[in-house]
């Protein structure tokens, strides 16, 4: 009778966790937005950038999200469509995307540090923290170089093979064997070629320089001081509570995206964040005294080529400068089932991210940079 009771107990338990869940998903599914509003004066700025992402939404992207901040607050946060569509889960503001480049903008803030802090010297060869690294035949590679995309090191191949990494690696210097051997494109110094592998090259020099590896320096000297606790590596193999799932489209298809493992590339496009982190960077890189106004000078300022010309993108070091609206500084994101804008007025002291879960997702809307400019009082 006992055993009779334990199984009946045990069957009934199950049911109502089945119906539990078959419940918040049915939820789930009619919650067209989780919003966050933290101040009721943007009602019609919040409702003009909706209009915006819902382009996005026409388009096809599975799921977006987005967030404002003004002032050193947070304004307005909101997710729209699904974070993973086989499970109908719904895009929330606590949902971690891939960020691609933009985390460019936070390996810098970490270098700036390093700068600061006298642990690396901006022009000295990058042998001189990495003896073992191959002296190339055009020239010195420096970390000024590497950080502003003038070194020469080559992005991804044209079939966009070395984007589809597979493999793991446990160490940044490890992940170097991708693209070391291979020769520069051009002399360092004489022109602009944006570099994600550069950026890959540039963690393992602070990683070296530093003695701290590069995971753990981000952690406590970026992530940790400015309170960005959604902000994560993108480890395949770790549960993230809220990571939104990854999609490509073919043929006019919506796929999931190919298996990548991002750990060959953590500094130059390998986070997780939410547009509420990013948010929250942008104010702490501003406003905290995280680096000292000098050092965030020389990481926004574009250098000069030796052709006269300002390099593309008004490009400094890990950020760009959007010539749009005025002074917006960020950088854009792609990757292997992401797409991010983050941006950044410092002088009215707005910031806008947004984020989506499909490979050039945000391509199908050009306004989204005008976003902040609906924030201006």
């Amino acid at each position: 009778m006992k055993n009779r009771f334990r199984l009946f107990a045990n069957a009934l338990a199950a049911a109502l966790f089945l119906l539990a869940n078959l419940s918040w998903a049915q939820s789930s599914i009619s919650s067209r937005y989780a919003v966050v509003e933290s101040s009721s004066n943007y009602s019609e700025a919040i409702e003009q950038a909706r209009a915006q992402v819902e382009v996005l939404m026409a388009a096809g992207a599975p799921g977006v999200s987005i967030a404002v901040g003004v002032d050193d607050e947070l304004v307005w946060a909101e997710g729209f469509g699904y974070a993973d569509i086989e499970h109908a889960i719904s895009v929330t503001p606590q949902s971690k995307f891939r960020i691609g480049s933009v985390s460019k903008t936070m390996t810098s803030i970490a270098l700036g540090i390093l700068i600061e802090e006298g642990v690396i010297d901006l022009d000295a060869p990058i042998q001189t923290y990495l003896p073992n690294y191959p002296v190339k035949e055009k020239g010195a590679i420096t970390t000024r170089l590497l950080a502003s995309h003038r070194a020469g090191v080559r992005h991804y191949l044209p079939d966009g093979s070395d984007n589809l990494v597979k493999d793991h690696y446990d160490d940044v210097v490890d992940a170097l064997e991708i693209f070391k051997d291979d020769p520069l494109l051009s002399v360092p110094g004489d022109e602009y070629s944006y570099s994600s592998h550069g950026y890959n090259l540039l963690s393992a020099v602070m990683q070296e320089a530093s003695g701290v590896e590069f995971l753990t320096l981000m952690r406590e000297r970026v992530f940790g001081p400015l309170k960005l606790i959604e902000t994560v590596a993108d480890h395949t193999d770790y549960i993230i509570t809220g990571r939104a799932e990854p999609y490509a489209r073919r043929d006019n298809k919506l796929l999931n995206a190919p298996y990548v493992d991002n750990s060959y590339k953590w500094a130059g496009g390998g986070f997780l964040s939410t547009p509420s982190d990013l948010v929250k960077f942008g104010f702490g890189v501003f406003h905290s005294g995280i680096l000292k106004d000098e050092t965030l000078e020389l990481l926004l300022s574009p250098p000069i080529l030796p052709n006269g010309e300002i390099a593309d993108q008004n490009y400094g070091l890990g950020w760009m400068t959007f010539d749009e609206n005025g002074p917006w500084v960020g950088h854009t994101g792609g990757s292997i089932g992401g797409n991010t804008l983050f941006m950044m007025n410092p002088n009215t002291d707005i910031v806008v991210a947004v984020v989506c879960n499909l490979s050039g997702c945000l391509g199908a809307n050009r306004e989204l940079r005008n976003i902040g400019s609906y924030f201006k009082e």
